[in-house]
């Protein structure tokens, strides 16, 4: 499970790593999907917290592409 990473922090990485890490933000959100679907869930609020952090990343390549 990774840590809650602030846009700032975001803003300062490559566009490399901020694929890697929204590919990671994925594969936990895929995990907890699976989870969910045959009950073993113990962390529902991880759902919220792995979609935002995804979106901030689409939002600091989007702020670097326009850039």
């Amino acid at each position: 499970m990774s840590a809650r990473v602030k846009a700032k922090d975001l803003r300062n990485l490559s566009g490399a790593e901020l694929d890697q890490k929204r590919q990671a933000l994925e594969k936990e959100l895929f995990g907890l999907r699976e989870k969910k679907i045959v009950g073993q869930l113990d962390k529902p609020h991880l759902f919220k917290l792995f979609k935002r952090q995804i979106a901030q990343i689409h939002t600091v390549r989007q702020e670097k592409k326009n850039a």
